[in-house]
């Protein structure tokens, strides 16, 4: 479930319905775009999101794409490489998918502001992709996190 404890009105959220199709965010959304004037913040896809075809719920624009790409039985991948495509790429996507317990997820615009907070369930994904975030955890948790590399050593983060 949804819970957005605080909002701020310069934030937007959209949905994909299992069919593909955009529509405004009720509160008990399985696919949430979080927007901050129009600068995607982050999008969280819910453990029962399971559409019936393959679907991006990413744009097509997101440093990480993130997509359910949908076989029937007896399918198959033909083997493949992936080519060594050079691509730039300023920040650090990230991408928390909750294996057990619970989370309140605050997310920050790029200007810092508050803009939400979000419950994450198990089983829930949130991909974070511009500004903050922060997190509490309601329950024991267990997170896997999933990020741009390489690691580099350096600072990459700035707390405030």
């Amino acid at each position: 479930m949804h819970i957005t404890l605080q909002r701020d009105p310069r934030v937007s959220s959209y949905c994909m319905s299992e069919d593909g199709e955009a529509f405004v965010a009720p509160s008990s959304s399985l696919v949430e775009h979080i927007t901050w004037y129009n600068q995607h913040i982050a999008t969280i896809i819910r453990t029962k999101y399971l559409p019936d075809k393959t679907t991006f719920v990413t744009p097509d624009n997101y440093y990480q794409q993130a997509g359910f790409v949908v076989y029937p039985q007896g399918g198959a991948v033909q083997r493949h490489v992936h080519l060594p495509l050079q691509r730039h790429l300023v920040g650090t996507p990230e991408t928390l998918l909750v294996r057990k317990g619970k989370v309140e997820a605050d997310l920050y615009a790029l200007d810092k502001s508050f803009l939400g907070t979000w419950v994450l369930d198990e089983g829930d994904l949130l991909l974070l992709v511009g500004g903050g975030h922060g997190f509490r955890f309601l329950e024991d948790t267990v997170l896997l996190e999933i990020k741009q590399g390489p690691y580099t050593g350096l600072k990459e983060k700035e707390q405030f």
